[in-house]
C-alpha cells in the first residue's frame, strides 16, 4: 500500500455558484490542497469514476441534482471517498441525511475559514 501525502492530496469541489467555487478553491489551495472544482454535478461524476477522490467537497442545493445524490452516485463510484458537505442552508433533516450516508462534516456557507480548513485537516488525517 501506498502512504498517502497528505499535504498534496488533490480535492474535488462541487458548487454550482461560481464565487463560492472560487473562494473555496482558493481558500483550499492557500492551504496547500490541490483542488478540482466543479460546478457540473454530472462532469464531476463523471471525473471521480476515472480518478477516485479521497476528499470530496460537495453543495446540497444545485439546479441539476442535488448534492444528496451525488453523494449517493459517488459512494457507489468510489466507497473510499470522505464527503464534506458545504451548503448555503442549514436544514437539520438534510444535515441528518448527509451524515448517515456519510458525510464526515456538514458546514454552512460562510463559516469560519479557519474552522472549516480544521476540519479538512482532521477529514484529510483520518484517511488511511
Amino acid at each position: 500500500m501506498v502512504a498517502l501525502n497528505k499535504e498534496t492530496l488533490e480535492v474535488f469541489l462541487l458548487d454550482d455558484d461560481p464565487s463560492v467555487l472560487k473562494a473555496t478553491s482558493r481558500l483550499l489551495d492557500s492551504a496547500g490542497w490541490h483542488v478540482d472544482a466543479f460546478t457540473d454535478p454530472g462532469t464531476f461524476l463523471e471525473h471521480a469514476e476515472t480518478h477516485r477522490p479521497d476528499l470530496a467537497i460537495i453543495d446540497i442545493l444545485m439546479p441539476e441534482m442535488g448534492g444528496l445524490e451525488v453523494q449517493a452516485r459517488l459512494r457507489q463510484i468510489s466507497p473510499s471517498t470522505r464527503v464534506i458537505v458545504l451548503t448555503a442552508r442549514d436544514d437539520p433533516s438534510v444535515r441528518q441525511m448527509a451524515m448517515n450516508a456519510g458525510a464526515s462534516a456538514f458546514f454552512i456557507k460562510g463559516a469560519e475559514s479557519g474552522e472549516f480548513l480544521a476540519e479538512v485537516r482532521a477529514t484529510v488525517d483520518s484517511i488511511d
